[in-house]
């Protein structure tokens, strides 16, 4: 695949790295940060951001059974705790808005897991990874690239 374009503004690059690096440091887990953005990810088809979040992951420790299962989490047992299992049922809900909203009762669990502070934290994390998916995706950005 060949990029459509690889520019994008400085301004616009700098902003989204810093919202979502806030984001991880409010969230205070960088394990389930990576969790949640390869999950975006994958809904989103996005190769670039895959393959650079699944190496960070790696880095960072993250379980390779946890990155095994991440697509079929719902069904992989006790591999994702409940915690994990409520952020990752956020990312679907927020990056599919299936139903136009995010329902409530996925809302409800997260806010069981996690204080107001690091839900609004993922929560931003959330809506970070999908603003990047959608540059990337939209641009054909390839797995791996460097020119972007």
């Amino acid at each position: 695949m060949t990029a459509r374009t690889t520019y994008l503004d400085g301004g616009v690059h700098s902003a989204l790295r810093a919202v979502g690096a806030a984001a991880k440091r409010g969230l205070g887990d960088t394990g389930l940060a990576e969790l949640v953005q390869i999950r975006a990810s994958q809904l989103n088809h996005c190769a670039y951001c895959l393959d650079m979040h699944l190496g960070i992951a790696r880095e960072q420790g993250v379980r390779e059974a946890q990155l095994d299962l991440l697509a079929a989490w719902e069904e992989a047992g006790e591999v994702f705790d409940g915690r994990v299992r409520a952020a990752l049922a956020l990312t679907e809900a927020v990056t599919v808005l299936t139903e136009g909203f995010v329902p409530d009762a996925v809302w409800e669990e997260a806010a069981r897991h996690f204080d107001a502070d690091a839900l609004a934290h993922l929560l931003a994390l959330i809506a970070a990874i999908n603003s990047w998916n959608r540059l990337m995706v939209t641009r054909r950005i390839p797995a791996g690239g460097t020119a972007w």
